[in-house]
């Protein structure tokens, strides 16, 4: 079998084939951190940790690395609106985001370098650019030439105008063109800071990934992963910076995009303010399920989040669980079925396998030889192991829905009434409000706020 996908550079799919077999590499943008991940965050990290465990089987060694990012003037601005020090916010929220993506099954990856322990190599990188020709120092500041790469724009395909136009373009007197983008930037008062040729500073955002996946993957790295909004400027930036600095090579073979999640009519995103944090879906509802759920439509798609899909998802492993608890006088091991490993062949097309598994499970509540059995039930526990799923007891899987927890899906859909209301969406409030009162759960709105008692 061999590995097929969606190349965002070629606009095909295409036959993977990595530069080393012994390594492939793969690059991830990771998270910034000054506050709790909402649930679209996580869509990139669930779906390309599938294709990490798919590439191990397939390869054997994988050099996976996905990024912190704990320099960012959004982390400044947090940090002085709490008066606290930066790493405060960091640390509190780095360790937050890992105890999220370990709640969702996300596997550790095999580095996660941070922005600040690749300073000295972020300069070493903006020096090579700067003697190149394609960056140049101004007041403190040293940005990238824009024009000085004939290959900007390759990778979202826009022309300069139109780039110009949806950039977020900083206007300043001392860039030689208005797309020039900067790579590092001074720093004042008590925002951090590095010592470097050009000033006391800081890096800016897009340089801090081409010298981490270069320090780590080297030049050209086989997979760049990352949301379908980071398409531009980030990864148009990334490869505009690495492959100048690297005298022309390639930054990466394949660059992979998910497809955003779409909440209440419009792209999940804190500055909409349609979000649900990971943080508190997580302790709400089980974590197995908000995984199905991200996997439940194939990667490069938009996908519509709500809580019809959450519990969708919650029904669909009760009859999975359910199936595993019937079969648990059977010895087998776990066994991928080629089917399964087909399907994510195919531009790790999901949903095919999460039908398979349908399929698989329906056999296995209907055989009655105890061969059949068995083999039915290693494969469902291969197909799920394929999407990291079905690997914990049945009995576990059951055991959930503690009152604690059950509150806290309660208050959760008590918040999302609240927002529903401040926006004026009061069709969607007044659903909340019948959905809580068909699962017996009475609201009454207060001058201290909203109140609840079960029926």
């Amino acid at each position: 079998m061999t590995l097929h996908l969606f190349n965002s550079l070629t606009r095909r799919v295409e036959r993977f084939a990595p530069l080393d077999p012994a390594r492939v590499t793969m690059y991830l943008c990771g998270p910034t951190v000054y506050n709790f991940v909402h649930i679209g965050n996580a869509r990139g990290p669930v779906v390309f940790d599938v294709l990490s465990g798919l590439l191990r089987r397939r390869y054997g060694g994988l050099a996976y690395a996905r990024n912190i990012t704990d320099i960012d003037d959004k982390i400044n601005n947090a940090a002085s609106e709490q008066g606290v020090p930066i790493a405060t916010i960091t640390d509190k929220f780095a360790a937050a985001y890992l105890e999220d993506m370990d709640a969702l099954g996300v596997r550790r990856p095999d580095l996660q370098p941070t922005a600040t322990g690749h300073v000295s190599h972020i300069i070493a990188m903006i020096a090579r650019l700067i003697e190149s020709g394609h960056a140049y120092e101004a007041e403190g500041h040293v940005l990238f030439s824009v024009a000085s790469f004939d290959g900007y724009g390759k990778l979202s395909r826009r022309d300069p105008e139109e780039m110009l136009a949806g950039a977020r373009v900083e206007v300043a007197p001392y860039k030689r063109d208005p797309g020039d983008f900067v790579l590092w930037k001074p720093s004042t008062g008590d925002l951090p800071g590095w010592d470097s040729p050009w000033s006391y500073g800081r890096p800016g955002w897009h340089i801090e990934c081409s010298a981490m996946a270069q320090a780590h993957l080297g030049e050209t790295i086989d997979i760049h992963a990352g949301g379908v909004d980071l398409q531009f400027p980030h990864h148009e930036n990334e490869i505009a910076q690495s492959e100048c600095a690297h005298g022309g090579k390639p930054f990466a073979r394949w660059w992979l995009h998910n497809g955003m999640l779409n909440f209440g009519g419009s792209k999940m995103a804190k500055s909409v303010g349609n979000i649900q944090r990971v943080h508190d879906l997580v302790r709400a509802y089980p974590p197995e399920a908000l995984r199905l759920a991200l996997l439940s439509a194939q990667y490069r798609q938009p996908l519509e989040w709500s809580d019809a899909l959450i519990e969708q998802s919650i029904r669909t492993l009760d009859r999975l669980y359910g199936t595993l608890r019937d079969l648990a006088d059977v010895p087998a091991s776990p066994a991928i079925p080629v089917e399964v490993d087909a399907a994510l062949d195919d531009d790790l097309n999901t949903p095919a396998v999460l039908a398979e598994i349908a399929r698989i499970a329906g056999e296995a509540r209907k055989a009655e030889a105890p061969q059949e059995r068995a083999r039915l039930k290693g494969e469902l526990l291969g197909a799920g192991l394929a999407m990291g799923l079905l690997q914990q007891a049945p009995a576990d899987w059951f055991a959930r829905g503690a009152a604690d927890d059950d509150d806290a899906r309660i208050q959760l859909l008590i918040d999302e009434r609240n927002a529903a209301k401040k926006s004026r969406d009061f069709a969607r409030a007044d659903a909340i409000r019948e959905d809580l009162l068909g699962q017996g759960i009475l609201l009454e709105d207060t001058a201290q706020g909203v109140r609840w008692r079960r029926a």
